[in-house]
């Protein structure tokens, strides 16, 4: 397995909060699907979770390459758990699209937050060694 592209963004959880308090449900469910909030409602961290995945998603972003345009919505990106804990990517919409125009096979995601901050790496991996920038 090669990497083709890394991807790394730092959430403010103070910010989250304020957007999430602004815009309220339609925030929510504009950026998280419904298994994302149904994972991060109501745990002890709740906004630090949110704040995970918000920083994962534009980490994601990063990998691919394109920012928020060209038909990309936030909920292309979603992040799951496994019964371990370990996040995981699965991608969708245009988003997989453009995965599978650059040869990416996998997405491994590494998510960490504490009271004021979430951050998320985000390395874009390929099977065939001639999508790889790393030789």
């Amino acid at each position: 397995m090669k990497t083709i592209a890394h991807g790394v963004d730092l959430v403010d959880c103070k910010r989250l909060r304020e957007a999430i308090d602004k815009h309220g449900q339609r925030f929510l469910t504009r950026v998280f699907t419904e298994a994302e909030l149904a994972y991060c409602i109501g745990k002890k961290r709740e906004i630090e979770h949110l704040a995970g995945r918000f920083a994962a998603k534009e980490a994601v972003l990063k990998v691919l390459g394109t920012g928020w345009r060209n038909g990309i919505n936030w909920t292309d990106i979603e992040v799951r758990n496994a019964p371990s804990g370990q996040p995981s990517i699965t991608l969708s919409g245009r988003c997989r699209e453009i995965a599978d125009e650059m040869g990416l096979a996998k997405i491994l995601i590494s998510i960490s937050h504490v009271e004021t901050h979430a951050i998320a790496s985000a390395i874009g991996t390929a099977e065939d060694a001639a999508h790889s920038i790393v030789k």
